[in-house]
């Protein structure tokens, strides 16, 4: 299992459009994905699951990747993350 711990830095958050982005880029792997936040932890391929948690501007987040292709998931989330300007 890969982790990473990330803060959110956009002004309104991890909202709709870059939400959707990386639930994109999460689905394109095979291992499970995750995002938590204050005490809960959600599948990272499920656009309703990433909105459901609400994550406001400074916070910080975990991403998890358990399985084949763990690594890779990891590195691109978080790079489609920074390039969409949600974490510092």
């Amino acid at each position: 299992m890969k982790q990473v711990k990330v803060t959110v830095i956009d002004p309104v958050g991890l909202h709709a459009r870059p939400a959707t982005v990386a639930v994109n880029a999460a689905s394109k792997f095979k291992c499970e994905v995750k995002v938590a936040y204050n005490g809960r932890s959600v599948n990272m391929k499920s656009i309703m699951g990433v909105m459901s948690l609400g994550i406001p501007t400074n916070s910080e987040i975990e991403i998890s990747c358990d399985g084949e292709d763990e690594d890779d998931a990891v590195k691109t989330i978080e790079e489609v993350l920074r390039t969409q300007k949600v974490i510092g």
